[in-house]
């Protein structure tokens, strides 16, 4: 009788065990994407303001019409993937997807904001300027929420790694999570350059 009460009890301590590290691995996964949610929130205002500083540019940069197309194209495909990340942000192709998209976009931006340098009456419009410094604090927000949300997604992949917890996480379907890159190569990975003289 008293092996059986101490195997009873062996049983219940392993089960409640099992049960909190699945429970605090579910509690990760839901905090990358509650990470990814502020992500989304800010992406979604940088999209909103890049078609407002295209159409506003259009009057002084009427001859750079490929460039503009350039950025309007980049913002239509990373908006694309950013829908398609924030629909399943367990994917790692959809936030593959995502990286790759905001690394052609901040590349159009450079080159726009390149050739704005160019345009001293388009530096001098009020309307520009004031889009530009919205963009300007929006990127700044993206970069913190990316940086929140790396750090999320790094504590949910050590956890899922980490024994034994990797024999919950394979069991129960928790896979690996990729980080959210600001761009892929050397050139994007430099900041568009805005300069008001």
């Amino acid at each position: 009788m008293m092996i059986l009460a101490v195997v009873i009890g062996l049983v219940v301590v392993i089960g409640l065990w099992l049960i909190s590290m699945y429970n605090n691995l579910v509690v990760l996964r839901n905090r990358f994407k509650n990470a990814f949610a502020q992500i989304d929130v800010q992406l979604k205002r940088r999209y909103d303001l890049i078609p407002n500083l295209v159409e506003a540019a259009k009057g002084y940069m009427a001859h750079e019409k490929e460039t503009l197309t350039g950025v309007i194209e980049a913002r239509n495909q990373a908006l694309a993937a950013r829908n398609a990340a924030a629909a399943n942000t367990t994917s790692g192709a959809a936030i593959g997807a995502l990286n790759a998209a905001e690394g052609q976009l901040t590349s159009a931006m450079g080159r726009f904001f390149a050739l704005a340098e160019s345009y001293p009456d388009l530096k001098a419009n009020q309307n520009i300027a004031t889009l530009m410094e919205e963009l300007s604090s929006t990127e700044n927000k993206v970069s913190f929420a990316r940086q929140s949300f790396n750090d999320s997604v790094t504590t949910y992949n050590t956890a899922i790694q980490s024994f034994p917890a990797n024999i919950i996480a394979g069991g129960f379907g928790f896979s690996e999570m990729q980080l959210l890159e600001a761009v892929k190569n050397e050139q994007e990975r430099e900041a568009p350059k805005v300069a008001f003289n």
